[in-house]
């Protein structure tokens, strides 16, 4: 009954990391235009592993694919193979994790069948949520060592100490970073159940029974020995 409570909850909780990295990769805000320093903030831009978009703060947004491939930096083309491989299986070991609940009953299948139809879907979502952390990662890598300020100054009065500053600002983590940690972790934490509770499913090994032995013809007992299921 635990085993089965925690390959349910397990099962549970990688269903919803999957949905969360789904849900993150196609999200267009990755990362978003830092808005802490400037004047105008009617106007900002985002973008996202397959979008750039520019918004407004009526609510109106425009936004417009990335028409090259060759043309993307290489390490945003690692994050689009890592979270779609994170994607296809989480897919997969939903379908696996399915048939394997030990709640469900397929046909005439053994526990020990369904035990290592669990395990392997742990693995595999574990697996997941390792592509997803690490994609989301890298990108935040990215926009840490792009974020700088250019400062440019010149001569004259102005409210930063004598000088006319310019401020060209960079970008910030966008709320797609967030659902996609979160996801990974959750995966992560879904095929650990996975895998604790395929140690519960699996049956004890039947004992071999010695009391058992054939008797002869005569009445004694032979040294042939049968093993009873």
């Amino acid at each position: 009954m635990a085993a089965s409570m925690i390959q349910l909850i397990g099962f549970m909780l990688s269903a919803l990391g999957q949905f969360l990295i789904s849900a993150a990769t196609a999200m267009d805000m990755w990362s978003l235009q830092d808005r802490s320093l400037t004047v105008v903030t009617n106007v900002y831009t985002y973008s996202g592993l397959w979008n750039s978009c520019v918004g407004t703060a009526y609510g109106t947004t425009q936004c417009r694919p990335y028409f090259t491939i060759l043309g993307l930096p290489a390490l945003l083309q690692a994050v689009r193979a890592l979270m779609i491989v994170g994607i296809v299986l989480g897919a997969i070991s939903c379908l696996i994790a399915i048939f394997a609940l030990k709640c469900l009953k397929m046909g005439n299948m053994e526990d020990n069948i369904k035990a290592t139809m669990t395990l392997t879907a742990g693995i595999m979502f574990l697996l997941a949520g390792v592509c997803g952390i690490a994609g989301v990662s890298a990108f935040a890598n990215l926009i840490v060592q792009s974020f700088q300020f250019t400062t440019y100054s010149s001569g004259g009065f102005s409210m930063y100490g004598g000088a006319n500053v310019i401020i060209k600002l960079g970008y910030t983590f966008g709320p797609a970073l967030f659902v996609g940690w979160i996801g990974g972790a959750i995966l992560v934490i879904g095929g650990v159940m996975m895998c604790v509770a395929c140690r519960g499913m699996v049956g004890p090994r039947p004992a071999y029974n010695d009391s058992y032995k054939a008797q002869s013809a005569e009445g004694r007992q032979t040294s042939q020995r049968f093993d009873y299921v």
